[in-house]
């Protein structure tokens, strides 16, 4: 994916000025993202890692339901490929107007994914989903908690909960604590938040199924590594259910 020069230096100045203030979470989305919507792809292929991964492991059946949260100019969904036909629907759900002008650009083609404008903490989808998946937008969510709730509630029985996001080192070694409090402070200029707690609210919320945690470089910051996780869960079965 390439980008101009021009596109680049903006999304570096717009990071640069960091997390602007609004009167509330989509305002301060739309502040932020508008300056650099069409040049948002380009970039974050060099800082986003796992989301192929991720969407390899969601493993959608058939005539699947899928519902992104945060998605968005919807790039993520072209990681499904031709798979993509055998799917009932991928609706793309997020807060941004500018971002989602990109999504609706990029599949006004292509008719099962549906661009939805709502709140990730309240949405919910026709029917339950099969697959519901959240690429790098949790730490962006002021609710987050909410956020992964509503996600769980909105899958069937037995459906995938998928997420991709930046991650804290786990130890609580005095060196640990230090990365974790440079990661926060770095992260949040831009309204990312760091919380490990995220991990282990979704362990809370589904059964296990894949935790994997890595590292992978910053574009123009060589020698850094960024932590980050893959998490998979299954909504659990109702206890009745006949095994």
């Amino acid at each position: 994916m390439k980008t101009s020069i021009a596109g680049e230096f903006k999304t570096l100045w717009r990071l640069a000025l960091g997390a602007p203030a609004g009167k509330n979470h989509a305002d301060r989305l739309e502040r932020f993202y508008r300056p650099q919507a069409e040049s948002y792809d380009a970039f974050r292929e060099r800082l986003l890692h796992g989301r192929s991964e991720l969407i390899d492991l969601l493993s959608p059946p058939d005539n699947a339901l899928i519902v992104e949260l945060g998605a968005g100019t919807g790039n993520n969904a072209r990681h499904f490929g031709s798979r993509l036909a055998q799917f009932e629907a991928v609706e793309l759900v997020d807060l941004c107007p500018a971002l989602l002008e990109q999504a609706r650009k990029r599949w006004a083609h292509e008719s099962r994914i549906r661009v939805i404008e709502a709140d990730a903490t309240h949405y919910r989808p026709p029917r339950p989903a099969d697959r519901v998946y959240l690429s790098y937008s949790l730490t962006m969510m002021p609710e987050w908690r909410p956020a992964l709730e509503n996600a769980v509630a909105m899958l069937k029985p037995g459906g995938i909960l998928g997420v991709v996001d930046f991650d804290l080192p786990r130890g609580n070694c005095l060196a640990d604590r230090c990365v974790c409090e440079f990661w926060r402070h770095w992260f949040a200029h831009d309204g990312v938040y760091l919380d490990r707690d995220h991990v282990d609210v979704m362990q809370s919320l589904t059964e296990t199924i894949t935790l994997r945690e890595s590292s992978a470089a910053l574009p123009y910051l060589p020698g850094l590594r960024v932590p980050y996780y893959i998490y998979m869960g299954r909504k659990p079965l109702p206890a009745n259910t006949l095994q």
